[in-house]
Formats: structure tokens, C-alpha cells, sequence
């Protein structure tokens, strides 16, 4: 992430403020059962936990896995209800789809963490979801797992070099990532932690 895109967004919450050695993973787009029980796998391995950004709709096909999560100690959080585009989306709609994500995560004990499909999101919008009370994430890196044409032995070098204490990092329990995701997450925790980090979900109203 550009070092200036958050000093200028400053209404998202792109690292946590730390400095001891944790690193916040967090996983979009699902739950789909072959990758997110991949991912719950993995994390229960290392002792960790994470935030899953569910996408509403997903949630509701997969009920039982969503539980899951929750039951393992990790945190479900907002990802819209359709995976929506908030730059090509009304104002109302994407108000309107945010909240009805939330009631459906509020079946499973939700937080109040948000974070836009894209990472696109008007300044309407913004203003409306946080005026209701979410907490709007962004991240400082990605580790572009969704994108089956990646250099993976690049990308996670890179990834690992700029993982700093606070860093919130995007990986994706998705059918679409799950070859580059099985690759990379376990090579990714296991460089980590070889360094003395451990992996936490992101906590709500931090500062």
C-alpha cells in the first residue's frame, strides 16, 4: 500500500497502532467450505486467529460454516451483502446492502468491523457507515492470492520483507484463490512466526 494513501484517507483504518509483534490476517469473500476450512486448518496449526469479511449472500448458503468460524474463536465481520462496488453502487443501495450483511451477521454475534469489496468506497458512503457505527478496514498489504498469474515466490517474499508489527494483510478464502492460497498462507505463518510473530483478529473501537 502507498505510504501516502492513508495519511490521506484517514477515515480507515489501514495498520494497528503496536508495536509489539502481531500481524492482523485477515480473509474476503467467503465462507466457501473447500477454502475457508483450508484456512481455519491452517490458522488452528499456528495457534492463531483472524477476521473473515463475509459476503452476506455466502454466509447464508453456508450457515453451518460461519459458525464454524465464531466457534473457533475468530471474528466475522462485513463485507456487503453482494460484494458490491461502492464507487458504481447508489449511495442508498450500498447503505441498504452493508446493513442487511450486518443482520445477517448479527445471527452469529457480528462486530461492527467493515470492509469495502475492492477497497472502493465513495465519501457518502463512508460517512453513512460510520455515522451507524462501523469501523471501516482497509489493510497495508496484500498478498494478491485471487490473481492465479501472480509470481507466487515473488509475491511472498515481498509480503513477508514488508510485514511490520500491526500489519492487516488481505488474503481470500475464495474458490478463485484457493490454489495460490493453500501455497501461500502456510509459507506466509511459517515465516512469520519463524520471526517471533503471532496472528490476532482484529480487535473493535482499538486505538
Amino acid at each position: 500500500m502507498p505510504s501516502w494513501l492513508p495519511k490521506l484517507f484517514k477515515n480507515y483504518t489501514w495498520k494497528i497502532n503496536t508495536t509489539e509483534p502481531i500481524i492482523y490476517l485477515t480473509f474476503d469473500d467467503g465462507p466457501d467450505p473447500k477454502p475457508t476450512r483450508f484456512v481455519l486448518d491452517t490458522l488452528e496449526q499456528y495457534k492463531a486467529k483472524a477476521t473473515f469479511f463475509c459476503v452476506g449472500e455466502n454466509i447464508r448458503k453456508h450457515r453451518e460454516l460461519a459458525q464454524e468460524i465464531i466457534d473457533q474463536g475468530h471474528i466475522l465481520a462485513n463485507h456487503t451483502m453482494n460484494h458490491l462496488k461502492g464507487w458504481q453502487t447508489s449511495h442508498n443501495d450500498y447503505v441498504k446492502n452493508t446493513n442487511k450483511c450486518q443482520e445477517t451477521l448479527e445471527e452469529y454475534s457480528a462486530s461492527s468491523l467493515f470492509r469495502p469489496p475492492y477497497g472502493r468506497i465513495t465519501k457518502r458512503q463512508t460517512k453513512s457507515l460510520k455515522e451507524a457505527g462501523y469501523e471501516i478496514i482497509m489493510w497495508d498489504l496484500i498478498s494478491y492470492d485471487y490473481d492465479d498469474k501472480i509470481n507466487i515466490n515473488q509475491a511472498l517474499k515481498q509480503l513477508i520483507r514488508n510485514s511490520k508489527p500491526g500489519s492487516i494483510v488481505v488474503f481470500h478464502d475464495s474458490s478463485k484463490a484457493l490454489k495460490q492460497l493453500k501455497i501461500m498462507l502456510p509459507k506466509y505463518m511459517h515465516a512469520l512466526n519463524n520471526q517471533g510473530f503471532s496472528f490476532k483478529s482484529i480487535p473493535t473501537k482499538h486505538n
